[in-house]
């Protein structure tokens, strides 16, 4: 669970920028996390160089490829149901069609799909992207293709992503893949294999890019960003085997944060996910010191009980997250704080439960995701512990903590009543086509009049009302920033 699942953007099918010398049709869709959706955008950029185009019609598609999440039953579910609405639509309308399944689940459910079932024409892992071409001849010669390696070095720091669907305002910059934190209840480690991070070089070279192109946002990406560690190449677990020269040299994730923020000043830094037992005082100390680092961090916690985060081996306890909460509203006192939440994991009590209850009650998070436990297949979980939660208690557990939340979010946007915040306008609000809406530095949404004001401009807001979520308010001018 230590990805955020965008609910809104789920089953997106992407759309870029048509080659006239290209051909091919490729319809891609993406569920999961925004990692997901970075990687969908590699796909389109390799896919684009061997004569593809994109489409958002189905049924003229040559190719057809969906990229996975395993990180939920429902999203395999999901997945499953597309498949079977690309079978149809190829056996009545485009029997020449290929379908394709990337991702988390083509590493999980390769043999299923494709010689049991035989719903796939190719399989392709997270690490295999610059396969596709090799296997896609593979399949155009009649044969099943499939590449689930999983890979020590691969971080496709060397191809620029075509920006899908972008509003041209925002943008994802994966830095790591992979995750060695081995939480029983996640699929992570073993569909993206172990961590490994990105030359930094290549990171502030599409960073500038995304510039120099008008973008004014980016979020650094990564199973667990805190964890970053370049030096020279090679696993996060073997730096204690490298050089005393490679040590000396190394990149951590605060100097990453300060070489992104001083590279590109007006331009916003974010970045997601955070793990607890990573995210150390340096990262506060050089959020609070770039006023372009934005004051959000997304810090999953699961549990509020220390015996539940044992058997979840989650390697951080209640007291050392709750002294990281107080650490980050010390140093950074206007950072939003946003979580993600498990209930029902295996032997949960009802208070194990209330100490997840009073957690959040000691925290009052701005916002967060919360989920009842999902037995993933694979996992220590699955294999050693018994899902012994009635889902009557798991969907009431989850509704009080949700209610919870709620009252949180309100509480925390209320807190910007009468203030004035920088806001970077992405969008036209969803309610009224007379309003712009975009989001603070806290990642809190906000609506205001349109005026003559652009997308992509910071400007200042006065908030004069808000809902739960949102804040509303008026333009004041500019941000001069």
């Amino acid at each position: 669970m230590e990805k955020i699942i965008d609910e809104n953007k789920q089953g997106e099918s992407l759309i870029l920028e048509q080659k006239e010398d290209n051909k091919r049709k490729l319809f891609i869709e993406s569920y999961g996390c925004a990692m997901n959706f970075s990687d969908s955008e590699i796909v389109a950029s390799i896919m684009a160089n061997q004569g593809f185009n994109t489409t958002q019609n189905l049924e003229e598609a040559d190719l057809v490829l969906v990229n996975t999440c395993s990180i939920r039953d429902k999203a395999e579910q999901t997945v499953r149901k597309r498949l079977e609405k690309y079978n149809a639509v190829k056996r009545a309308h485009n029997p020449k069609m290929k379908v394709g399944v990337l991702g988390c689940m083509a590493e999980r459910l390769k043999t299923k799909f494709l010689e049991e079932e035989k719903i796939v024409d190719l399989v392709v892992g997270p690490d295999a992207y610059k396969d596709l071409p090799n296997l896609l001849a593979e399949v155009d010669e009649g044969r099943d293709a499939i590449n689930v390696i999983l890979s020590k070095e691969e971080t496709y720091g060397d191809i620029s992503p075509v920006r899908l669907n972008t509003n041209g305002v925002t943008a994802f910059v994966s830095i790591t893949r992979g995750c060695d934190n081995m939480c029983t209840f996640c699929v992570v480690p073993f569909t993206r294999g172990r961590e490994r991070s990105r030359d930094p070089q290549s990171i502030l070279e599409e960073v500038n890019d995304l510039w120099d192109k008008g973008f004014k946002e980016i979020t650094l990406l990564g199973q667990n960003v805190d964890s970053y560690l370049w030096y020279g190449g090679g696993l996060k677990k073997d730096f204690d085997k490298a050089s005393d020269i490679q040590k000396a040299s190394s990149v951590s994730f605060s100097n990453l944060l300060e070489l992104c923020a001083k590279a590109q000043p007006k331009m916003r830094i974010r970045f997601s996910t955070s793990n607890p037992q990573d995210l150390t005082l340096d990262v506060i100390e050089t959020m609070a010191k770039y006023h372009n680092i934005c004051n959000h961090i997304h810090l999953p916690v699961q549990s509020g009980s220390d015996r539940i985060l044992k058997e979840m081996n989650r390697l951080h306890t209640r007291k050392e997250y709750m002294t990281l909460i107080d650490n980050i509203r010390q140093i950074i006192p206007n950072c939003a704080i946003s979580q993600d939440m498990i209930v029902g994991f295996p032997t949960e009590t009802e208070d194990d439960f209330q100490d997840t209850v009073s957690l959040m009650n000691y925290v009052k998070y701005n916002f967060g995701y919360m989920f009842t436990y999902s037995e993933r297949p694979g996992t220590m979980a699955e294999r050693k512990m018994e899902d012994d939660i009635p889902e009557e208690i798991k969907k009431r557990r989850l509704q009080d903590i949700v209610d919870l939340q709620r009252v949180h979010s309100e509480i925390r946007t209320k807190e910007h009543l009468n203030t004035i915040v920088e806001v970077l306008i992405e969008k036209e609000s969803k309610k009224s086509k007379s309003q712009w809406s975009g989001r603070t530095s806290q990642n809190i949404v906000a609506v205001f009049p349109k005026e003559h004001y652009k997308i992509g401009e910071f400007v200042n807001v006065k908030v004069t009302d808000c809902t739960s979520a949102t804040l509303i308010g008026e333009a004041i001018g500019l941000s001069p920033s």
